[in-house]
């Protein structure tokens, strides 16, 4: 059976990317992705073929990964961090039913590490949930409602893809709708080019976050009423002192 890994690069594609990434690519006779992330691999395998496209492309994209493995070869279809979280995936799964390929194509989802949050401390230690801040795909009164509900139910809260060119005030109208349920004085953080060049990571109070530079490469982290700054680090506690 012909052979499709979609794989996470992880925050980059150093020393974040796995074993079984590294090896993936290295049995892949095509790696394909969007351009910006099969950059990141480019150099470390210049003998592989590659199928690239630009932003907006997803299904043309894995169409094409899914016939080129579907004619024998053996495809690497990367995505940024993990492709079962905000990645290819499920398209890839899907479209492998709709084209009448799942009994042809053997699909294999390689996991991908996050990193942001361990640039950034502990901040994920107890219950969270994560909200894409991008309106493309998901309406805006339905992240709004979720942006609430995560904020009254106190989760830690991840925003991915908190703003960009066509959509600059993103964050800052997120900002306002957690400030109505939050105190200005919450723990936040963002990290930003994780894994690559100008990697950064600074954590701030909600309050400053509606003015805080912020971009497609960042992730946004709104902390809960127990998560504190300790030493210049975002912290959650679990609870296991409490619990002694």
């Amino acid at each position: 059976m012909s052979k499709l890994y979609v794989v996470g690069l992880g925050p980059g594609a150093g020393a974040d990317l796995t074993q079984r990434a590294r090896a993936a690519l290295e049995e892949s006779q095509v790696i394909a992705g969007y351009t910006t992330y099969v950059d990141l691999v480019r150099d470390a395998f210049p003998e592989k073929e590659l199928l690239v496209s630009g932003m907006r492309g997803e299904v043309q994209r894995c169409r094409a990964a899914l016939e080129r493995a579907a004619g024998g070869a053996t495809v690497a279809l990367v995505c940024s961090g993990d492709p079962g979280v905000y990645g290819m995936a499920g398209l890839v799964l899907e479209l492998a039913q709709d084209m009448g390929l799942a009994d042809a194509v053997e699909v294999e989802v390689v996991a991908g590490v996050t990193g942001g949050a361990a640039l950034l401390g502990a901040p994920l230690m107890h219950d969270f949930c994560l909200v894409s801040l991008s309106d493309l795909l998901t309406p805006w009164d339905a992240i709004e409602e979720r942006l609430r509900a995560a904020a009254r139910a106190g989760f830690v809260i991840c925003l991915y893809n908190p703003c960009s060119h066509g959509r600059p005030d993103h964050l800052a109208h997120a900002t306002q709708i957690l400030l109505e349920e939050l105190p200005a004085s919450c723990v936040c953080g963002i990290a930003h080019n994780v894994g690559r060049p100008g990697e950064s990571a600074r954590v701030l109070t909600l309050g400053e976050l509606a003015d805080a530079p912020a971009d497609m490469t960042s992730v946004v982290y709104v902390g809960n009423a127990t998560t504190r700054e300790i030493a210049g680090r975002m912290v959650t506690p679990r609870g296991y002192q409490v619990r002694q």
